[in-house]
């Protein structure tokens, strides 16, 4: 380890956001779309909250809740030797992204260790032509405010097949926050949530413009339990999510935006709650075939359907059994998560 790291106190740092401009952002929405009330967001936000919301701020398999590389030092990190050396220790640290990181060779997905926070500084932190990869027993980590970008093939591998190029991959890892982060242009998935990964909260984030977009399985095992809330999909082909074999999905206040194959899929066993999301342009929004799905106050827009789809089935679970939450209505989240997801000028600094 560098016996001398640049490091700084660490503080607490809340990006306040305008009430009042939330509260806009909802009438606008509502307005625009036909029998939609003009109701503002149930809560307006008086700023973002620095510890993990859902299923990542339980506790459970010993540890928890999420809070990543608090108990450990701050270093400001603009170079790929210097995050990997952090992302990789065996101690505690909070990581501040500060600068654009070129990723070499392209696609190397670096290996984080547990207990660690990766956050960019405000809008400046990009990982360009690589990622990362959460392993068997990492638990403890929150990758927030980050543009991770760019390991596309498309000349030589056009249908993600040949490069698995991850924006973030989670392989029975737990106790994880993905937030405030925009994930495009990837050879393969955007983020892959993997073999059993669970207390995991994927929120306010954006995935932009890839074609396997969020995947969430390869297991047999119906243990996992996630959240997913406030993220937007925009210019997507599948995976929005594909969902397969998860306990509790919790998935609302989601916008799905030109989604060609489908949105969000239950798979296998699932059980699933979708709620207050907003549907536009997107094929077979949400359905499933053998899963649990309880559907209830989501708005779509422009969407087909293919005929004989299932889109309710079965009780699935209530999300109050596990934690407090308060959904905004489905008009008001366009404005709101075109607005406020993805990197944020006052997180991270």
């Amino acid at each position: 380890m560098n016996p001398h790291p640049r490091t700084r106190l660490r503080r607490t740092v809340i990006a306040l956001t305008s009430a009042a401009s939330l509260v806009l952002a909802g009438l606008a929405v509502a307005a625009a779309v036909p029998g939609a009330s003009a109701e503002p967001p149930s809560r307006p936000r008086q700023g973002w909250s620095n510890s993990a919301d859902g299923f990542a701020s339980l506790p459970g398999l010993g540890r928890g809740p999420t809070t990543g590389g608090a108990a450990g030092e701050t270093v400001t990190v603009d170079t790929q030797a210097e995050l990997n050396e952090y992302v990789t220790a065996a101690e505690p640290y909070v990581i501040e992204v500060a600068d654009t990181i070129e990723i070499s060779p392209k696609g190397t997905e670096l290996k984080v260790a547990s207990n660690k926070t990766i956050v960019g500084v405000g809008t400046a932190g990009e990982i360009v032509g690589g990622g990362f990869f959460l392993g068997t027993g990492v638990n403890n980590v929150i990758i927030r405010n980050l543009t991770i970008r760019d390991t596309l093939m498309p000349e030589d591998d056009p249908d993600d097949k040949e490069f698995d190029y991850d924006a973030i991959q989670l392989d029975t890892a737990d106790h994880i926050w993905i937030d405030h982060n925009k994930l495009t242009r990837m050879n393969d998935g955007l983020l892959d949530s993997r073999k059993d990964t669970t207390f995991l909260t994927v929120s306010w984030n954006q995935f932009f413009d890839n074609n396997k977009t969020f995947g969430i399985g390869w297991t047999s095992n119906v243990t996992s339990q996630i959240t997913i809330h406030h993220n937007w999909f925009k210019n997507t082909v599948q995976r929005n999510p594909s969902a397969d074999n998860i306990a509790n999905l919790h998935m609302y206040n989601n916008y799905m935006q030109h989604a060609t194959a489908y949105g969000n899929y239950v798979r296998g066993s699932t059980s699933a709650v979708i709620e207050n999301s907003y549907f536009e342009d997107t094929h077979n929004p949400y359905y499933t075939v053998t899963g649990e799905l309880v559907q209830r106050g989501n708005i779509t827009v422009d969407c087909t359907w293919d005929d004989g789809l299932i889109t309710e089935q079965g009780d699935a679970f209530d999300p109050r059994d596990f934690y407090d939450y308060k959904a905004d209505p489905a008009s008001a989240v366009p404005a709101l998560v075109s607005e406020f997801s993805g990197p944020q000028p006052n997180i991270g600094t």
